[in-house]
């Protein structure tokens, strides 16, 4: 009976073991997931109209969140696509621009790269506190990749939009406020070497910032967006007429 009863106990010893290592892989998974499901999804593409035009927009979270309301300003006016991911970086866009723009054709292309570029990561590629990381695409490589979006885009034969990079608010982690004017400096030049239309957002977005963002935060609100949209249509529109 001794040797029975150290038998069971051992095996719910066992039992507690596993249970508790379960939990311990289970624990990053669950916080992964939520961190995921925080994100912005990128929306859903609905069928063509084939009888209106096609303007595809390019850009990181920020777009994300504005583009199912342009959607609807122009319900009737224009397909409006997007790529089902976050745009990133222009390190990334260089990459990835060929699947984005595919066959096309387009009418109007709307495109900004910023937030990822100036934000700091550390050795793993992860936003990272200012001090404590390096940023992600310096101020030279990022010039020199935006010319080579813009050359590629140009290959579309769609009218382009350069989106300037909306402001980076105090407290937001890994991102330094004053860095997005810095870039948009820069891409303004590229933007006006090579002729492609600014729509400014920054200025919009920089006079009503407690209004329309969030908190420490470069995202902005479901309202925020709403208003960001309405000046990318009207910036769209206008190229489409």
């Amino acid at each position: 009976m001794n040797r029975l009863a150290q038998v069971l106990a051992l095996c719910l010893v066992l039992v507690a073991v596993v249970s508790l290592v379960v939990a311990a892989d289970d624990k990053p998974a669950a916080v992964a997931k939520a961190k995921a499901k925080a994100r912005p999804a990128a929306p859903k593409q609905p069928p063509d109209d084939p009888k209106l035009p096609r303007v595809l927009i390019l850009g990181d979270s920020i777009s994300i969140g504005y583009t199912p309301f342009v959607r609807e300003l122009m319900a009737g006016k224009a397909n409006v696509h997007r790529p089902n991911e976050n745009c990133q970086s222009a390190r990334h866009g260089v990459a990835k621009v060929d699947a984005w723009v595919g066959k096309g054709p387009w009418a109007v292309i709307h495109f900004n790269f910023g937030l990822h570029d100036l934000k700091y990561i550390d050795g793993k590629g992860t936003l990272t506190d200012v001090s404590k990381g390096k940023q992600q695409v310096p101020l030279d490589e990022y010039e020199q990749d935006l010319r080579k979006i813009v050359e590629r885009l140009k290959q579309t034969n769609a009218k382009l939009i350069w989106c300037a990079t909306t402001p980076v608010p105090k407290g937001a982690k890994g991102r330094v406020p004053g860095d997005e004017v810095k870039y948009n400096e820069v891409a303004a030049k590229v933007m006006k070497d090579m002729g492609v239309e600014i729509n400014d957002l920054y200025t919009f977005a920089n006079e009503r910032l407690d209004k329309i963002q969030l908190p420490a935060n470069v995202h902005f609100t479901k309202d925020g967006s709403k208003e960001l949209a309405k000046v990318c249509v009207e910036a769209i529109e206008k190229q489409l007429k």
